[in-house]
């Protein structure tokens, strides 16, 4: 029997070619039009898969959660280490499909990646001490910062031209100029500098919370 001549449509290359399109052009640039047409099908064959193109994104930025390594939280190590670990995976993860962070940024919902990852950082933190209410607390206040460290660069955000930065109006923006072209080892440490503060506020209450128990 001779070969389809193009591969059989299925909900896992509709979502990596939705993935891909959203990395290289953007959400805006997803419709399922354009969709149908970089898988070569026609459009009505994607609702066999997806009834809309929100469920689309949705799929997609499940594909994204997917990637986060939860293992930290099976293997051992300690609350503050997993932490640490997972939110340095779970970052690199968005910086890798930084368009789709909106998408993300909605919450979980019913998309099971999500949930996994919801999961396993709650309950790794009960199982560390903390009561469920801070537990939670714990889980949204990480979110909220891997999440704001993907949406931009904060080094990419200045321009490399110094007549920018006028000492006459930015006194202390002289060398700001040079922060792009230093993007990626500005951001690595602007990053790991609040995660450090951030455990390091955790872990006085985590003390706190283990004196009071």
């Amino acid at each position: 029997m001779a070969r389809p001549r193009k591969p059989l449509l299925s909900t896992d290359r509709i979502v990596e070619t939705a993935r891909a399109l959203v990395d290289a052009e953007g959400l805006a640039a997803l419709s399922t039009r354009r969709l149908a047409a970089e898988l070569g099908v026609s459009g009505p064959s994607l609702y066999n898969h997806f009834r809309t193109k929100d469920e689309i994104l949705e799929a997609v930025a499940d594909s994204v959660s997917g990637q986060v390594d939860l293992s930290m939280f099976q293997d051992g190590r300690d609350w503050r280490t997993a932490l640490h670990d997972w939110a340095v995976s779970y970052r690199a993860a968005l910086r890798d499909h930084p368009n789709i962070v909106p998408v993300l940024a909605r919450g979980p919902g019913r998309r099971p990646a999500g949930l996994r990852l919801a999961d396993a950082v709650y309950g790794a933190m009960v199982a560390a001490g903390w009561p469920p209410a801070q537990a939670t607390s714990i889980g949204a206040l990480m979110r909220y910062f891997v999440m704001g460290s993907a949406l931009g660069s904060f080094a990419g955000g200045f321009v490399d031209d110094a007549s920018a930065y006028d000492p006459a109006d930015y006194p202390h923006l002289q060398q700001a100029h040079r922060l792009a072209e230093q993007q990626e080892k500005i951001d690595e440490r602007a990053f790991e500098t609040g995660l450090t503060a951030l455990l390091d506020g955790l872990a006085h209450q985590y003390e706190q919370v283990r004196r009071t128990a």
